[in-house]
């Protein structure tokens, strides 16, 4: 519902400021010939067709995405596996239902949460090395860490 009003509102404004260059383009009083007039209106009509082309094209493209992140979703949430994104500094930004289940609460409960609170006292120098290790250089590293709530 917001994106449709924001739409409406950025072509409302366009319009806008469409009307005010007509308007200026007709207060400095340009003649044109009947075959100027012609050719004008022409390439602004080959140029709204333009436009509506685009406009399709990007409600297609939007719409591909949206399925998309919607097939992402599906994949991430109800992976058999438990699954987390963390922030820097262990920070829980999100998981899957199984990671949930696997702490034994409210996935909405676990955000902002920090992952270190539900491993192992043992295992937590190792993640936090691995937390290190991945923020300097930016690749893949994999990291086994026992939980439990301590």
């Amino acid at each position: 519902m917001k994106s449709e009003t924001k739409k409406t509102t950025d072509t409302t404004l366009i319009r806008r400021k469409a009307e005010g260059l007509l308007k200026e383009m007709q207060s400095k009083s340009i003649s044109l010939t009947e075959i100027e007039t012609i050719k004008l209106l022409y390439e602004l009509e080959v140029y709204q067709i333009e436009l509506e082309m685009q406009k399709e094209e990007l409600q297609l493209a939007k719409d591909e995405a949206e399925i998309n992140a919607e097939k992402y979703t599906n994949l991430y949430d109800y992976a058999p596996a438990a699954k987390f994104t963390l922030n820097s500094n262990g920070g829980i930004c999100q998981l899957n239902f199984t990671a949930a289940k696997m702490l034994t609460k409210e996935r909405s409960n676990l955000i902002n949460s920090n992952f270190k609170l539900f491993i192992t006292t043992e295992t937590r120098s190792l993640f936090v090395d691995f937390l290190d290790k991945i923020t300097d250089s930016k690749t893949k590293q994999d990291c086994e860490v026992r939980h439990g709530i301590n």
